[in-house]
């Protein structure tokens, strides 16, 4: 038992998301995204581009253009997919908690970074439309489909008997 009351106190909690994009603050880090295929247990400034250093090559595989890398001394193949039209990538930072009356506490996210693009990487195998992480994007043609507002001529075409 909690209140002063005898009953129970009980908070909620409830998030918000900016996704503004007008800021000065908002960096535009299309180009420079990476999906890596390992795990990095650090997540304090570093001078990435001092380290990691993608080239492109001559190579393409199932029309995706190749690049070449290397990160701690393994070799990685990666390719740069763009995102869909109508789509964009967000880097959102927390802002400081915020406290609301009756103990509702708020999360409150904001836009720290955009990007229209990402680079995925494979250590054992070149790129191709076969990766997991690139299937993902056939979801967005599906959503697309799923969520369009049917037409009456839509429904014309439709034969139930």
């Amino acid at each position: 038992m909690d209140g002063v009351d005898g009953g129970t106190s009980h908070s909620s909690h409830s998030a918000t998301v900016d996704l503004s994009r007008d800021s000065p603050a908002v960096v535009d880090l299309t180009g420079k995204v990476h999906r890596l295929p390992c795990c990095i247990k650090y997540d304090g400034p570093t001078s990435v581009s001092h380290y990691f250093k993608p080239k492109p090559t001559e190579m393409e595989v199932d029309g995706l253009r190749v690049e070449e890398a290397y990160f701690r001394g393994r070799k990685l193949h990666g390719t740069t997919i763009a995102l869909p039209q109508g789509y964009s990538g967000f880097i959102l930072g927390k802002k400081s908690d915020v406290k609301e009356g009756n103990n509702t506490k708020s999360d409150c996210w904001e836009t720290n970074a955009t990007f229209q693009n990402v680079t995925v990487w494979n250590h054992d195998a070149m790129p191709s439309k076969d990766d997991a992480f690139l299937r993902v994007f056939h979801w967005f043609t599906v959503a697309n489909a799923l969520h369009k507002p049917v037409t009456d001529e839509d429904l014309e075409f439709t034969c139930i008997d």
